[in-house]
C-alpha cells in the first residue's frame, strides 16, 4: 500500500512509520504545521520548528520522501477560533477532537486520498480490527493509559478502511526503545501534556487576552448573590481552586456556567445522573442495538462508567448512568460510548 503518515516530531508518529516500513509499504512522510508555538517548547505535535526537524530527521533515517503542509490557516479557523468562541458562549471544548475532526486527521486523510495514497497513518494509540466484510471495529490502545479513541470517536467506516494506526499495538515504553534500537532521536522526546497552541498551560491568560473583561455574577447554591467575576470564561465546571471564595464555610465548586453567570455549591451538586448530547457519530455508520452494554466517557483521561442510551432522533442522544453518576460532566465536552474495549462513537454534550 500506499500509505502517508503524519510526521508530528514525535515517538509515537515516528514508530507509526518506522513498523509501516517494516511491513513492506511504500512510505511517505509529512509533517503538519499548525500551532505557531516558539522553538524550545518541550513536547511533540504540530508545534514548532523542532518539530519539523526531528519529523524531517527521522523520514531521513527510514529512507522515505518527507514534505511539510502549512495547515496553519484552517487550524486556527476551525479549532482555535471554534475553542474561543465555545469558551465565549459558556461551553468547554475538546480542541482535539475538533482537530482531529477538522484538520488533523480527517482533513488530512481526505488530502492522501485525492494524491492517490491508499491510507493514512498517524501515531495516535488506537487499534483497529477489520473483518473479511469489510467491516472495521475500533478498540481502546494496549498502552490503557495512552488511549486516544476518545479524541477520535467521530471516524466513519469509510475512513477507518483507509486508517493505519500501528502503534496502538503496542506499550509506550516498548514504542521508546524500539525507537531507540532504530538510533531514532525522538526515542526518548517527552511527550506534550498541554494544548499545543497554549503551550505555557495558561488558558485563562489566552483567552484574556481575545475575550478582555466580561463580568457576571458569581451565585450560590440557595441562589444567593456571592461576587463579581471578570468572564466567565475563566471556570471549568468542577473547579474548586481560584474560585475567590475564602471565608464561605464547605468547599464550593463550579457547579454550572449560564452565558455571564457561574454557579458555585458544595461537591455532591456536581453528579450527573444524565445528559442530552447533539451531533452523534458512529463508528459502524448506526447507533448501537438496545442490547448493547454499554459505558459512557464524559472527558478525555475520564472512566467510562455503565449507562443507558436513548436515540432522540436528528443526531441526538439521551444518556443516563445505571451505577454512579460522573462528577464535573461540562457542555461542550464529548460523551463517548464504549461496549467494553470496542469504541462506538459519541456525541457533544449540551
Amino acid at each position: 500500500m500506499r500509505v502517508l503518515v503524519a510526521l508530528s516530531g514525535g515517538v509515537d508518529s515516528s514508530m507509526a512509520a518506522a513498523l509501516l516500513v517494516d511491513q513492506g509499504h511504500d512510505v511517505a512522510g509529512v509533517h503538519l504545521t499548525m500551532a505557531d508555538t516558539p522553538s524550545g517548547v518541550p513536547g511533540e505535535g504540530c508545534r514548532t520548528a523542532d518539530d519539523a526537524g526531528d519529523a524531517r530527521r527521522v523520514a531521513d533515517a527510514l529512507g522515505i520522501p518527507f514534505s511539510v503542509w502549512d495547515l496553519s490557516a484552517p487550524f486556527r479557523e476551525r479549532v482555535v477560533d471554534d475553542f474561543v468562541a465555545d469558551y465565549a458562549a459558556g461551553r468547554t471544548p475538546n480542541p482535539c477532537i475538533r482537530c482531529n475532526e477538522r484538520v488533523k486527521y480527517r482533513a488530512v486523510l481526505a488530502r492522501a486520498r485525492a494524491m492517490g495514497f491508499d491510507a493514512l497513518a498517524t501515531g495516535h494509540h488506537v487499534r483497529l480490527r477489520r473483518d473479511a466484510a469489510g467491516h472495521t471495529r475500533m478498540l481502546r490502545a494496549a498502552d490503557a493509559g495512552k488511549d486516544q479513541t476518545y479524541v477520535l470517536h467521530m471516524a466513519t467506516q469509510d475512513e477507518l478502511a483507509h486508517t493505519r494506526w500501528p502503534v496502538g499495538e503496542h506499550a509506550k515504553d516498548d514504542l521508546r526503545a524500539m525507537a531507540d534500537e532504530r538510533g531514532l532521536g525522538t526515542a526518548s522526546k517527552p511527550d506534550s501534556n498541554d494544548l499545543c497552541f497554549v503551550p505555557d498551560g495558561d488558558v485563562a491568560g489566552f483567552l484574556a487576552e481575545r475575550l478582555g473583561a466580561r463580568p457576571g455574577r458569581i451565585i450560590g447554591p440557595g441562589g444567593e448573590d456571592l461576587g463579581e467575576h471578570q468572564g466567565a470564561y475563566r471556570f471549568t465546571i468542577g473547579q474548586r481552586r481560584g474560585l475567590g471564595l475564602a471565608g464561605h464555610g464547605e468547599p464550593l465548586y463550579v457547579t454550572a456556567i449560564e452565558g455571564a453567570t457561574v454557579h458555585v455549591g458544595p461537591r455532591e451538586m456536581l453528579a450527573t445522573a444524565s445528559l442530552e448530547a447533539e451531533g452523534a457519530s458512529w463508528v459502524s455508520g448506526s447507533p448501537p442495538s438496545a442490547t448493547t452494554r454499554l459505558a459512557a466517557q464524559v472527558r478525555y483521561r475520564g472512566q467510562a462508567l455503565p449507562c443507558d442510551l436513548d436515540d432522540l432522533g436528528d443526531g441526538r442522544i439521551r444518556v443516563t448512568f445505571t451505577d454512579e453518576p460522573p462528577v464535573g460532566v461540562a457542555s461542550g465536552q464529548a460523551v463517548v460510548l464504549y461496549d467494553g474495549q470496542e469504541c462506538l462513537g459519541g456525541a457533544t454534550i449540551r
